[in-house]
């Protein structure tokens, strides 16, 4: 589900469900969360990297249990995932996304919380959680791509490919060799994590806000299960 290796102060995380597109479901959240965690309290650790097995990054949510979730259960897993994205935005390490293919929905969130966003040529990014109501990571969204860009790809579900995300600022470069080595660091990890700290405001509490008032309105499960309807019917083979 999730592979982690170590090399030379380099943690590398890889969603390891190709077959589901790298979806998260609510057993890799906790992974993740574990593992970042884990990073960001080893002081060996100077960079983290997210990484997806086979074709895409990661597809947004695994939705296959949501039959058999309630309003509460889903609410749960979306606090859990901002707790996770907000890990990413404030490590104390250098954090690093490698998006393929499909990098939609909370993958994309997961991609935009990091510090150096390595798209390849073949990688689009869509954010399509207020279709059924939900403000995720939309004010992260803002800082790297501007408050306009971020409410039009947002409220109309656009999709963007490499060159637009290089081109917004959401993508730091385009790649063809995701996993082409980076440089170590310039300076140590207590000064990088107090340049972060510098240059960054802390609004954790106001994001987990916005997040739980969108999510808390009645009939969650029932948005999502629309949401979830139409786009299969928009994409379903015409006869």
């Amino acid at each position: 589900m999730l592979r982690r290796e170590h090399d030379a102060g380099v943690e590398t995380l890889t969603l390891a469900r190709a077959e589901r597109g790298n979806a998260l479901s609510a057993a890799l959240v906790d992974a993740l969360c574990d593992a970042v965690e884990g990073a960001c309290a080893d002081a060996k650790v100077h960079t983290l990297v997210l990484r997806g097995e086979g074709r895409h990054l990661c597809t947004g949510f695994d939705l296959s249990d949501l039959e058999s979730s309630s309003d509460g259960d889903l609410l749960a897993r979306f606090v859990r995932v901002e707790t996770l994205l907000a890990a990413l935005w404030h490590a104390p390490v250098r954090t690093v996304a490698c998006a393929q293919g499909r990098t939609w929905g909370a993958g994309a969130d997961l991609f935009a919380a990091c510090d150096v966003r390595r798209a390849a040529p073949d990688a689009t990014f869509r954010f399509p959680g207020a279709g059924f109501g939900l403000v995720l990571g939309t004010r992260r969204l803002a800082e790297r791509v501007g408050a306009d860009t971020a409410r039009r790809w947002v409220t109309g579900a656009e999709e963007a490919d490499a060159a637009q995300a290089l081109r917004t600022g959401l993508a730091t470069e385009i790649a063809d060799d995701l996993r082409a080595p980076l440089p170590a660091p310039a300076i140590d990890r207590a000064t990088a994590a107090a340049v972060r700290a510098a240059t960054r405001a802390d609004h954790r509490d106001a994001d987990l806000a916005a997040l739980v008032r969108s999510a808390a309105a009645p009939g969650l499960k029932r948005r999502i299960a629309a949401y979830r309807d139409a786009l299969r019917a928009a994409t379903a083979p015409r006869t």
